[in-house]
Parts: structure tokens; C-alpha cells; sequence
């Protein structure tokens, strides 16, 4: 036996390089890196295609050689599809990925620090929860705040809802008596997520907006009276902070002083907004958000993180572990000794990615001032784009935005099918390359989108997008 387990030794050691073989590799993969970063400017931002059939099924006994699979790499993975690393994404809800948090990633994947109990790394979990501490003070929240770094907005809310539900103790035989109040524009996950904890058949009730598409909280208030005088029970009302269709910002204050009223639960969606506090500007549109019982920010949305960022926060942390805490026999000695709050004592994750350092990182080596003033900018770009686009002819432009999200559409005199055409300008300036847009449905109505997060974006690629708004309409015009 010692004979086999010392050739099976032999074999397996092949997954550890040495140091020559891990400075070779790590020089190829940073060329790499380098070469993309290098190419941004001059990329499509979109390129229409699929990968080989055959791609990624390769998996066998032989080994490839590093040159040879990132090839493959940058033919089948970073060829097709949108490139959001680039500033002429403009559409969806685009991020970046600064580029010492992928060193972070490297860092945190090296050592492979295990982040869900304190007890395993120590400085991990309290990197993270420091990392935690410092978005709960840029809520507001005072000292008995607590959260967690989840994956991204769709896992936060889901842990912020179950929190929510536990806080209220809603029994099973009254979900179907439970009222959660939200509007239109409402992210889809928070839908999806009240069905994945249970309350799916909750009464869903959804709130009139104002003209700018905000929650109407006059008739909030008047929708929860009316279903206490018939029974049911008022519980959860969830507020946007910036939503994707619009990038509206509801009146957070208005609202909490409602839930406050009412003694209901206030769970803030600021999973694309939240960045925007630290700005001046931003603080001023989510007056209020304070006061709310839990709060979502993604920051690989507005702190330009790479996907897989995202955070729960709450007031108060007691809720955060009484819907998530557990008993393991198997993790006795790790909860004996635990005393910074363990991550998976707050989530729903036990085995997670060490997350704190991708956010650490940029933000210790950078400082806050770059952050803000990308921010800044973006918030100046999208109301510039609204402003300019209001003076050309032929284009229909929604509310001044919120934040950096603008909804418009082109609107021809001698066209009877508006939602038509706009579909195909989309289209073609997709097909382009050069600029990447979205769109959305608004009331029925198909709506272009632009939204400005990107903080490779910057006055060119807006003025690049008016241009080519401009010469793609009169295309199809003729």
C-alpha cells in the first residue's frame, strides 16, 4: 500500500508548479490581462456569435498547454457577447471591475482563506464585516447594524426578506393574509425571492407611482389602511433606491415615516443606487434610507467591483442571525471560540469566497476620492444626455433622471410603428459595435435605456452615442 500511495503521490503533486512554473504561467496570464486592458479602447463593445459546439467539453487525461487555452479563451469567451469592461456599455446596469480588485481575487484565491467562520480566519471575518460596517455607515446605521457580502443584489434581498419574515414571526397559516407592498418597477428578483422563502402566496400589492416613477406614498398609506380594515396584515414594504427600468429613487423618508407608523418592515432595493451615498447629490435623492430595516448594495455595481459583489445590510443584526444562525455538531469547537460574528451565522452561505478582499483592496489603495468623483460624473453624464437629447428633434425623453439612468425613444413623424423602429435602432447600433444600448417596456411602450455606470465611461462615449442615435434614426428614416 505505501508503494501505491507513494506513485499516487508522485502523480498528484503535478497540481502544485514550482516556482519556475508559476512565474512562467503567472507572466502569460498577465500578459494576457494586459493585452485586454490595453485593447479596451479600440474593442467592440458587442459582437454577435456563439462559441464552437464543441467548446468547453475538451476535459480528458491529457494536459493542454497554458498558451493554447488562453487562445481558446480569447477566441470562444472574450470574443462574443457584450464586453463590460468597456466604457461603451451603456446598457443594463454596467459595472467594470477596477482592477486591483481582481488582484484581491488573486490574493484572497491563493491563500483560499476560509471567510464563513471566524474561527477559520479570524482576520477574513473581520476584514469583511469592517468592509460591512463601513456600507452601514454610509446608510446611516447605527452601531447595532450588522450584514453580510452575498454574491449579489438577488441573494441580498432574498436574505433580507427571509430576515424580515423572522423578525415578524409570520406564521404558515397566515402568509396568505400577509400583505407586501412594492410598485411596477420593483427588481424581478424580489418577486423570485419571496416565492424561494415561502411567501409566495403573500398578497402582493402593487402601489401607483407618480409621473417619474416613483412609489406614490399617499397611496401606499391609503393601500395598507385599507387592507387592515379588511383583515389582513400590513408587514413588508419594499422601496427602490435607483430601479433598473428608470433608475428612479422612491421617497425613502415619505415611506419610513409610514412603516414607522404602521409598525411595518422597510427592505430598501439599493442595490444599483447605493454607491451614489457617497456623493452629496446622492445622500440628498435617498434622504431617509436611515431609517429603513434593511438596505441591498451591490458593489460591483456602483464601486466598479467584478460581478459577484453584493451586500445585505440591517439595522439591527439580532434579525440577520436569528433567521440564519444553526447548530452543526461537527462545528462545535468553531462556534465555542467564535467572537467576531461569523458570516455564515448571517447568510445563508456556510462555504463562501473570501469577498472582503476584492473590496478591501481598491478601496484602501485608491481612497474614496476617485470613487465619488467617478460617481459624480456619472450622474452629470446622464443628465447632460438627457439634456441633449431633449433638443433634437424627433426623440421623446423621460424624467430628468434620479441618478444615471435615462429612458427616451425615437419618435419619427411619418412612423405609425414607433415600438418598431426603436427596436430596430437598438438593433442596428448593436450591430455596430461601437456603442452598446438596451431597452426596456414602459407602460407598454418599448423605451431605450441608458445607463451610465461604467467608470471607463465618459464624456466621449456620450457624445459618441448622440451621434450615432442621430445618423441611425435618419437611416431608417429614408
Amino acid at each position: 500500500m505505501r508503494k501505491q500511495i507513494t506513485e499516487l503521490e508522485t502523480i498528484a503533486r503535478r497540481l502544485e508548479p514550482s516556482p519556475g512554473d508559476r512565474k512562467a504561467a503567472a507572466e502569460q496570464v498577465m500578459s494576457y490581462a494586459n493585452e485586454f486592458l490595453d485593447g479596451l479602447p479600440d474593442m467592440p463593445v458587442y459582437v454577435p456569435g456563439q462559441p464552437d459546439a464543441g467548446f468547453g467539453s475538451q476535459v480528458n487525461e491529457s494536459p493542454q498547454p497554458l498558451e493554447e487555452l488562453l487562445g481558446e479563451l480569447r477566441r470562444q469567451v472574450d470574443t462574443f457577447g457584450i464586453n463590460p469592461a468597456s466604457g461603451a456599455h451603456l446598457g443594463y446596469i454596467p459595472g467594470g471591475g477596477v482592477y486591483y480588485a481582481a488582484l484581491g481575487d488573486f490574493l484572497a484565491d491563493i491563500s483560499n482563506r476560509y471567510s464563513g467562520i471566524a474561527f477559520a480566519s479570524p482576520g477574513a471575518a473581520q476584514l469583511e464585516q469592517k468592509m460591512v460596517r463601513w456600507m452601514a455607515d454610509l446608510v446611516g446605521f447605527g452601531d447595532t447594524a450588522g450584514g453580510d457580502l452575498t454574491s449579489g443584489g438577488s441573494i441580498a434581498n432574498l436574505s433580507g426578506i427571509v430576515a424580515a419574515r423572522e423578525a415578524h414571526a409570520i406564521p404558515a397559516a397566515e402568509i396568505s393574509s400577509t400583505c407586501v407592498y412594492f410598485t411596477a418597477q420593483v427588481h424581478h428578483c424580489v418577486t423570485k425571492a419571496l416565492g424561494i422563502a415561502g411567501l409566495k402566496e403573500c398578497v402582493h400589492r402593487q402601489i401607483p407611482m407618480d409621473e417619474r416613477f416613483r412609489l406614490d406614498a399617499e397611496k401606499l398609506e391609503q393601500a395598507i389602511a385599507a387592507d387592515r380594515a379588511a383583515g389582513l396584515k400590513p408587514w413588508l414594504v419594499v422601496a427602490s433606491a435607483g430601479t433598473t427600468d428608470t433608475g428612479a429613487a422612491d421617497p425613502l423618508a415619505r415611506i419610513a415615516k409610514i412603516t414607522e407608523r404602521n409598525g411595518l418592515w422597510l427592505h430598501v432595493d439599493a442595490a444599483y443606487g447605493g454607491a451614489f451615498l457617497l456623493t452629496d447629490y446622492g445622500r440628498e435623492v435617498m434622504r431617509g434610507i436611515d431609517r429603513a430595516d434593511s438596505v441591498v448594495i451591490d458593489p460591483h455595481k456602483g464601486f466598479f467591483l467584478p460581478y459577484g459583489s453584493g451586500a445585505l445590510l440591517v439595522r439591527d443584526q439580532q434579525h440577520l442571525a436569528q433567521a440564519h444562525s444553526y447548530h452543526a455538531d461537527y462545528m462545535q469547537d468553531a462556534q465555542a471560540a467564535e467572537s467576531t460574528p461569523s458570516p455564515a451565522s448571517l447568510s445563508p452561505e456556510l462555504t463562501r469566497p473570501f469577498r472582503g478582499l476584492r473590496l478591501w483592496l481598491p478601496l484602501r489603495l485608491y481612497g474614496l476620492a476617485p470613487f465619488r468623483a467617478a460617481l459624480d460624473e456619472k450622474l452629470l453624464l446622464a443628465r447632460y444626455f438627457h439634456q441633449q437629447l431633449s433638443q433634437l428633434p424627433n426623440f421623446e425623453v423621460g424624467p430628468a433622471p434620479d441618478l444615471s439612468v435615462v429612458i427616451y425613444r425615437y419618435r419619427p413623424q411619418n412612423s405609425t410603428d414607433i415600438d418598431g423602429i426603436n427596436r430596430k435602432l437598438v438593433e442596428d447600433i448593436q450591430r455596430h459595435g461601437e456603442i452598446f444600448v438596451s431597452s426596456t417596456l414602459i407602460d407598454g411602450q418599448y423605451m431605450l435605456r441608458l445607463a451610465v455606470l461604467n467608470f471607463r465611461t465618459h464624456l466621449n462615449h456620450i457624445d459618441r452615442l448622440l451621434e450615432l442615435l442621430q445618423s441611425t434614426a435618419a437611416s431608417l428614416d429614408h
